[in-house]
Formats: structure tokens, C-alpha cells, sequence
């Protein structure tokens, strides 16, 4: 079943976002595996050629385009390629840090942060996860205490994605141990503050060339100007963001799910084992036939979230059932499609291979897929009409 989610404009937009993904980040992609980095060269270009920050009012330079189905084009084109490192870092920016900034800074931060995120001069990261809390958001120990002029920060975070590169880093700190979820404060810090350093360059299973680092902050001095949104409103500013950054850790699953299965019927076309073409046996028939109706299954509610996000209509809840589904289709179709493509979708110069590796992550961050349960059962456990 064909999606209808597209239209016209988009499918014309996809065509130049896979002319410069065949110029910019194809010829790369090994290279930025091996070097566990994906320089900065990739994001000025896809600057320059308007695929980052659309959603930028025109006065800080962007072209104010907020219909969400455009950035499903481009995570759609670098799942095509296997480009799932660039892909998590030009989602941090744009779902993650921009989706903070566009909604909360006033009109002198917008000024100064947002013409970067446009032109791809500016790579942001969001720092959330500690050592002792993984999802647990509630146990967040990094404190910013009231100074004259502003706020001192001390803490440590992990597992922060970009942030090695990272230009600017929204920081969630805890501001009064007292007030309970009203405690929380979101600042803004930026390179060259002093006390700000970075850790080591994380190893990770997959997604190596997307830099993902420690971050440490010794009483960092961050002024009020640096403060986004309301001192306290931390914790409900994080809901918020939630949804749409679920949608798009959603999506990255869905369309890497397609991809696969795309690598894998010409495989399975191709390789032949007892004399005839693997595709000839009915496992592979039955096994390709079942994961191909549930991806497009899972494609149709996925097109429907979508376009419940830009009518401003998808409910954290909704937004936790794309991600439970999405990813939890990407790693069942991944790992089948490495099945069907025997040793060879073992070896990493397969991009099958590569791809398992790099779905593994999708059922813990932006919420483990055990927290998404949670949130979908309480909602409907209290939704449900009472015997």
C-alpha cells in the first residue's frame, strides 16, 4: 500500500535533498565511521542548500516553514543510504534543540541562536541524561544556584548526542531541591563558558560517526540572558518538547525499516545457495510477506501522527505509540533482514549490517520503550470507562 502522506511540493523537495545526499554524504559515509565524527563541512552545506531550520521564522533567516512533512523527507532520504549518524545529529538540532528554542526564547535569544540553525554554523545539544538517572528525569542532581547576574551551574551529563560539536548546549538543572518537578531550569550554555568541558567521545554499539560525549560543568556562570523559558518550568518545558521528538525518533525507525527491506528483496533476488535465487525458498517469501505488511501497517498510523502534529492535535500519548511501534517494527524487520542476508549480514560493508547496529539505540533514547508502555497504559487505563 502506497503512503499518500506527500504532496507535490514534497516529492519536489525530496529530489534535491537526494542530490545533495548523493554529493554529500555518500562518498563520506565510511570515512565518518571510521573517524567516529561527522565534521562540520556537511552541516554548512546542508545549510546552504536549505535543509536545516526550516521551521526558522524569515526575520532570523529561515523560511518559516513548519509543516512537519518536510523533515520527514529528509530523515526518509538519509535512511535510504543508511545515514542513521547524520540523520540522530540533524534531529537533535532540528526536533530537539530548535523545537526548544522556537518555542521558548524571547525575542533578543532568537536574535542570537537561531540564524546559526539555519545556515548549519550551529550545532546545539540537549543534556539531559546523568550517570545515576537514564529516563528517570525527576532524579536530575546537576543544580544551578542563584548568583548575582545569573546562575551557577555544576553537574556532570552522558550519553549527550553532538556533543562533541555542540556550539550550544540546553541544559537541565535542578533549581530548588524543595520544589519537586517546579524545580527545574532550563539554561543555556555555550562553547567558550568557563567551566564548560567535554569528556571522552563515548564508544558506542552503533551510530559511530555520530559524536556522542560526557559533559561536565564546574560552576559554569550562566547569565540570565542564558535562562529559556520561566526559572522552574524546566520540567514542563521537557513534556512539551517530548511528542515531537518521539515523532521523530519514530519516523527515523520507520523509514530505516523500509530501507532494509528494500536491500533485502534485491538480495534475496540476487544471492543464490542450492542452486536456485534465495528469494525462490517460501521462508524467505513468508518472512519478507509478514514484515512487509506490518512496516506498512506501521507506515499508515505513522503518516496519520504526522499529520496530527501539524494540525498541533498529537498527544504525548499518541507520540509514545509511534515511537513503541516504529522502533519496535525497526528491530524486528532489521533483525530478520540480517537473517536472510546470511554471514554477509554480518559484515559491517554490508549496510544491513550497519543498520542493526545502528537500530539498537532506538528503543532507549527519547524515552525507553518501557517508559512508552507506561505512559500508553496509564493514559488508557484511565481513560476507560469504569465496570
Amino acid at each position: 500500500m502506497k503512503s499518500d502522506l506527500f504532496e507535490a511540493d514534497h516529492l519536489a523537495y525530496a529530489d534535491a535533498v537526494r542530490g545533495f545526499v548523493a554529493r554529500e554524504v555518500v562518498p563520506h559515509l565510511d570515512r565518518w565511521e571510521e573517524e567516529r565524527e561527522i565534521g562540520r563541512a556537511v552541516w554548512t552545506a546542508a545549510g546552504g542548500q536549505g535543509l536545516l531550520g526550516l521551521a526558522v521564522p524569515e526575520r532570523f533567516g529561515g523560511s518559516g516553514v513548519t509543516d512537519y512533512r518536510f523533515r520527514a523527507v529528509l530523515i526518509n532520504e538519509l535512511a535510504r543510504v543508511g545515514a542513521s549518524s547524520l540523520q540522530s545529529g540533524f534531529s537533535t538540532n532540528d526536533d530537539i534543540v530548535l523545537n526548544y528554542l522556537l518555542r521558548l526564547a524571547d525575542e533578543e535569544q532568537s536574535a542570537r541562536w537561531l540564524p546559526g540553525f539555519t545556515t548549519g554554523e550551529t550545532i546545539g545539544a540537549i543534556a539531559m541524561s546523568e550517570p545515576g538517572t537514564g529516563s528517570d528525569l525527576q532524579g536530575i542532581t546537576t543544580t544551578a544556584t542563584r548568583v548575582d547576574g545569573g546562575w551557577s551551574l555544576s553537574g556532570s551529563k552522558t550519553f549527550i548526542t553532538s556533543g562533541i560539536l555542540a556550539d550550544l548546549v540546553i541544559v537541565v538543572a535542578r533549581n530548588d531541591v524543595t520544589a519537586g518537578s517546579k524545580g527545574f531550569t532550563l539554561l543555556v550554555v555555550e562553547e567558550g563558558m568557563d567551566g564548560f568541558r567535554r569528556g571522552r567521545k563515548l564508544r558506542k554499539v552503533g551510530l559511530q560517526a555520530q559524536d556522542t560525549a560526557e559533559l561536565f560543568f564546574d560552576d559554569v556562570f550562566v547569565p540570565d540572558a542564558n535562562v529559556l523559558g520561566g526559572v522552574g518550568s524546566g520540567f514542563a518545558h521537557l513534556m512539551d518538547s517530548l511528542p515531537l521528538e518521539r515523532l521523530g525518533i519514530a519516523l527515523a525507525g520507520q523509514f530505516s525499516a523500509e530501507a532494509v527491506l528494500r536491500w533485502t528483496v534485491d538480495y534475496v533476488r540476487e544471492r543464490r545457495a542450492f542452486g536456485k535465487a534465495i528469494a525462490d525458498f517460501q521462508n524467505t517469501s513468508f518472512t519478507l510477506a509478514d514484515h512487509i505488511t506490518r512496516t506498512e501497517a506501521c507506515r499508515a498510523y505513522l503518516d496519520r501522527a504526522v499529520r496530527q502534529f501539524n494540525e498541533g492535535a498529537l498527544t504525548a500519548e499518541d507520540a509514545a505509540k509511534t515511537k513503541l511501534i516504529a522502533t519496535e517494527n525497526q528491530w524486528a524487520v532489521t533483525d530478520a533482514c540480517v537473517q536472510l542476508h546470511g554471514g554477509y549480514g554480518y559484515m559491517l560493508e554490508y549496510p544491513v549490517g550497519r543498520a542493526f547496529t545502528d537500530a539498537r539505540i532506538q528503543r532507549i533514547y527519547g524515552g525507553t520503550n518501557e517508559i512508552m508502555k507506561l505512559i500508553i497504559g496509564r493514559h488508557e487505563l484511565a481513560a476507560a470507562p469504569r465496570p
